[in-house]
């Protein structure tokens, strides 16, 4: 039968991936902060770094703890993938922070780099809406009796990454148009590839939970 049960082992898996998931939504609440204000971006860039590390943690403590567990809540490999493609999200939300920091991005009042700054600060809020998704999901995880809920998430999270693609086409679109610098267009697309691809790291977080909860509920 699906789910955790009451077991030390099996609680620590959940918690694990509810721990996980809750420092991308740390992360993601971060890098929408510092879209606001990139005048605060090294400040901002160290705390997703630290979220970073806290994700790192986990992955690893859960990695040791599944070579070392000879009954898992279900399948190894399931587990490995979640808790890896979880670790992905984060390191991505730790790469556009990078990059935020790198290319000194700051703030603008009008012109195109404002255009650029607004679309970034729209994907961010885009990509916390997912990881909070994400974290809804983890936390039903455990319980095969609200599977439904558990795949209507999945839905939502599909849906957000739609629309992430949108934001992405319509930055890279803008940043490439006439009069627009070419090292600018650069530096806004390296940002924007991040971005879209962390919002597609978390689909694959929960085309592993749709499997997972399809397989066992």
């Amino acid at each position: 039968m699906f789910g955790f049960g009451s077991s030390n082992t099996e609680s620590a898996f959940h918690d694990a991936f509810t721990s996980h998931a809750a420092q991308s939504v740390a992360a993601a609440r971060l890098l929408v902060e510092m879209f606001a204000a990139p005048d605060r971006r090294e400040e901002l860039a160290k705390a997703v770094s630290d979220a970073e590390h806290l994700g790192d943690k986990i992955t690893h403590e859960t990695i040791a703890r599944l070579h070392k567990t000879w009954i898992t809540p279900f399948d190894r490999a399931d587990i490995h993938t979640l808790i890896t493609s979880l670790d992905d999200v984060l390191d991505l939300m730790e790469a556009v922070a990078e990059r935020v920091v790198i290319f000194e991005i700051g703030p603008a009042e009008a012109g195109r780099e404002k255009e650029l700054l607004v679309t970034a600060r729209e994907l961010a809020a885009v990509l916390l809406e997912t990881a909070e998704a994400v974290k809804r999901a983890t936390e039903l995880l455990p319980n095969f009796k609200k599977s439904d809920d558990l795949l209507k998430l999945c839905v939502e999270i599909n849906r957000l990454e739609n629309k992430a693609d949108q934001l992405y086409r319509r930055g890279i679109a803008a940043a490439f148009s006439k009069g627009t610098d070419p090292l600018l267009a650069l530096k806004w697309r390296d940002i924007y590839d991040n971005l879209e691809a962390a919002t597609d790291r978390c689909e694959d977080v929960a085309n592993v939970l749709e499997g997972v909860v399809l397989e066992y509920a």
